[in-house]
């Protein structure tokens, strides 16, 4: 009894050395939970005082190990009751979706139906399409075919029955033009060479390039050899434009790929010329001066205001041209119009070295209708066509050497194009027309034929 006595007085102290943890191991709670009730029949036997202060200590420990398993009890029936009903929404979530999937391949299968129908239908309808557009195309080659052919048709006729020269049908008047022509070329014109070339027929038409706006002039050095293009684009500008080549440009991007070369002054119509190394142009202003600018100095060297008074347009399709320079075997002329003369078109030579007027003519050509002219040995062609731009024609020619008349004048007639000719330069080395219609750079190749003498 005394060694059991001294155990249980000794069982706090090694309990306090030994801590916490042994007493609420789960071994421990089960022992004491079976220890306790016999240990308790000593009590009533007049038992030691510290055995019920030992008692009367342990039972505040038994009841918190009962609550607290109870409380994992109830924890663990809480998770189980949160697994279930989450495991029950996962299921009903995982339902919803199936069936939102079921209903995606129906969807999806009516698409994949009514897209291959869809297809069936375009596919019919493109194979309607190709042969519709076939049968057109067909027609239209017809159609092209049986127009050229009345084109042609037409040209003949119009070779055979050529239009009348545009010259006064009044008598009175044709005596009055006869005896102020003959008056005025009393002296007869000593020609600089012995070109008796004249127009036969257009060889061919080459459209190279469109830059530019409607109306302006393109063309080369007709003096010169050197192989460069200019561009004077508009009707009244400062900035002359210079490609290397016609190569570079027909390869160009345009405008912004050439050498721009700035003018002392605005120029007026497009009535320019090109000659041995130097522009010729009018100067925009009130009064009707020449300029000549040296284009590898790119400086003026010489004006001069034009002898003839109270001028029109040359030519009433392009009423921005006052005068037109133009340049051919002979060297610079100058075609132009007066009130004095008002209904027709007069010739100049011009000096290209001082500037003066050397000889004028008063042609037979009117100006109503005329949209352009141009000189060859001697003999200016003017050409016509009508306010709604249909086939230009050349309809009336001047022979300063009387080699050629209205008679002897060629019909002819140009390609069919885009509008109007803003102007027309002839290249007597090349024997070609730079011609500027409607933004397009065109050149016709000339076939050439004998003057003969009258």
């Amino acid at each position: 009894m005394l060694d059991q006595k001294k155990r249980r007085s000794n069982s706090p102290e090694k309990e306090k050395g030994r801590g916490a943890p042994d007493v609420f191991s789960s071994s421990s709670c089960s022992t004491l939970s079976q220890n306790i009730p016999a240990k308790l029949v000593p009590l009533h036997e007049g038992t030691h005082t510290n055995t019920l202060f030992f008692v009367s200590r342990q039972s505040p420990l038994l009841f918190k190990m009962r609550a607290l398993q109870l409380l994992v009890l109830l924890l663990f029936g809480l998770v189980g009751a949160q697994q279930k009903a989450l495991m029950d929404y996962l299921e009903r979530r995982l339902l919803a979706i199936e069936d939102r999937i079921s209903l995606w391949h129906e969807q999806t299968s009516r698409y994949a139906s009514e897209l291959r129908e869809f297809k069936q239908q375009m596919v019919a309808q493109l194979e309607g399409l190709d042969k519709t557009k076939e049968a057109l195309r067909t027609e239209l080659d017809t159609v092209g075919t049986r127009v050229d052919r009345v084109e042609r048709e037409m040209d003949y006729l119009e070779t055979q029955n050529g239009a009348q020269p545009c010259v006064d049908v009044d008598d009175k008047l044709v005596e009055q033009q006869v005896t102020v022509v003959k008056e005025r070329n009393k002296a007869k014109y000593s020609k600089l060479t012995d070109c008796s070339d004249m127009i036969s027929s257009i060889k061919a038409m080459k459209i190279l390039k469109r830059v530019g706006g409607t109306k302006g002039m393109w063309t080369k050095d007709m003096g010169a050899a050197t192989g460069k293009v200019y561009i004077l684009n508009g009707t009244d500008d400062n900035t002359l434009y210079e490609f290397g080549s016609v190569r570079d440009l027909t390869s160009s991007q345009g405008l912004s790929s050439a050498t721009s070369i700035q003018l002392s002054s605005s120029w007026r119509g497009m009535g320019h010329a090109v000659y041995k190394h130097h522009l010729y142009y009018m100067k925009e202003g009130e009064e009707t001066r020449l300029i000549k600018f040296d284009l590898q100095k790119s400086i003026v060297v010489d004006s001069a205001v034009f002898p003839a008074k109270n001028q029109l347009p040359v030519y009433s399709l392009n009423p921005e041209t006052y005068i037109d320079l133009a340049v051919d075997e002979e060297g610079l002329w100058a075609i132009f119009a007066t009130q004095e003369n008002e209904r027709h078109i007069s010739l100049a030579k011009v000096d290209p070295k001082t500037l003066d007027i050397e000889q004028t003519w008063d042609t037979p050509c009117v100006r109503e209708n005329a949209e352009v002219a141009f000189v060859i040995c001697g003999t200016v062609y003017v050409v016509y066509n009508s306010k709604l731009p249909s086939r230009s024609r050349i309809q009336c020619v001047f022979d300063v050497s009387d080699m050629v008349t209205n008679d002897d004048a060629p019909h002819v007639y140009f390609p069919k194009r885009y509008g109007t000719h803003s102007s027309l330069k002839y290249s007597p080395v090349e024997q070609l027309l730079y011609a500027w219609d409607d933004g397009y750079q065109i050149l016709y190749k000339l076939q050439m034929k004998k003057k003969l003498e009258v």
